[in-house]
């Protein structure tokens, strides 16, 4: 039966990795060296905070200018529905209209003027 044998995965000593070189550079070790320094803690919260408040804030704002965005489209889309419609009612109450679709139902126009009926209070 065969052994398991353990691969090193540690970079051949030509090629080093962007965070073997960052370790080098940040020398993070001599930070925690006493423990987690808690003095940074609450700054570090309090802006981790204000980022994630930030990000919603413009998440939102995006997002009511697509809702504006697709409602100005519909205003337009109705307003021309509208002014459509109110032109073939302007058509149709024309008095030569009305006496066309009158005529279809049998009824005729009046020639004679109309007039007002008084009446007496005695």
């Amino acid at each position: 039966m065969a052994s398991n044998t353990l691969k090193s995965s540690r970079p051949t000593a030509g090629k080093r990795s962007f965070f073997a070189l960052l370790e080098n550079v940040i020398n993070v070790q001599r930070v925690f060296e006493k423990g987690l320094p808690i003095q940074f803690l609450f700054p570090i919260l309090f802006s981790t905070v204000l980022c994630i408040v930030y990000i919603g804030n413009l998440h939102y704002a995006e997002k009511n200018i697509r809702k504006m965005s697709s409602l100005r489209v519909e205003v337009e889309d109705l307003r021309a529905d509208f002014t459509t419609l109110k032109a073939d009612y302007m058509y149709t109450s024309k008095q030569s209209e009305v006496a066309k679709k009158a005529n279809a139902l049998g009824l005729k126009e009046s020639i004679d003027p109309p007039y007002k009926i008084i009446v007496s209070d005695e």
